[in-house]
């Protein structure tokens, strides 16, 4: 029996939950060894069909909003299709960021090769110098950060933080093992720390303005405490 979905939001037409980290959206043929799927456990606590409108890697949590119907779940992918769609994410990655800046770098898609551009806000939150060696310095640096893509590029948060040499912890693809070995032997913690916290979009039926937040899980909040932030 599956754990029930945190719901964030629901009306008529959309529901948002909280996607836990490490299930997979729908079926995906990369992801071969995966048995349970949000898009089905969400049909099977609602009751009803709803309709995939946008994505999360599979390692990220937070807030992921579905569609009822086809209609309005279309409706709402053209908002993202558009960019009109605002997306705020929270990262702890390796390393010190202060301040505001913007990543313009391409993306290279895995499936057909093709290379796209691609653009993330990011800003410096906290930061954090913990008594751990990395092998070359007595302590690491870490930081809190909010990104917000300003495309939509597959593993594109991810991708861009280590561009700028600022790895998502717990990222197996592109982070550090050193770092992510850290966090797994010292705080219990060996997932990726990618936190979708935001969405805001104007509600295709109603032109309402939404702002729906997912709040951060047992993980992030001990590690919050942990380093004071």
């Amino acid at each position: 029996m599956c754990n029930q979905l945190e719901i964030l939001y629901q009306d008529d037409n959309y529901v948002a939950v909280n996607k836990p980290p490490g299930l997979l959206v729908h079926r995906s043929r990369i992801a071969a060894d995966a048995k349970e799927f949000l898009l089905q456990q969400l049909r099977d606590q609602l009751g009803q069909w709803v309709y995939p409108v946008h994505r999360l890697d599979r390692p990220t949590s937070g807030v992921i909003i579905f569609g009822l119907d086809s209609i309005s779940a279309q409706q709402l992918v053209e908002q993202f299709e558009q960019r009109l769609v605002e997306k705020r994410y929270l990262g702890i990655i390796r390393g010190y960021v202060e301040g505001e800046g913007v990543i313009d770098h391409p993306i290279k898609d895995e499936d057909d090769g093709t290379v796209r551009a691609g653009v993330t806000r990011y800003r410096g939150l906290k930061r954090v110098e913990l008594p751990l060696s990395d092998g070359r310095f007595p302590t690491s640096r870490y930081s809190l950060v909010e990104l917000e893509p300003q495309t939509g590029r597959r593993h594109q948060l991810r991708s861009h933080m280590k561009h700028i040499s600022h790895p998502l912890i717990g990222d197996t693809t592109y982070g550090k093992g050193l770092h992510n070995r850290l966090f797994a032997e010292h705080y219990g913690v060996s997932r990726l720390l990618l936190h979708a916290h935001r969405l805001q979009f104007i509600h295709p039926l109603t032109q309402k303005e939404m702002e729906i937040t997912a709040p951060l899980d047992g993980d992030w909040n001990m590690l919050m405490q942990e380093f004071n932030w």
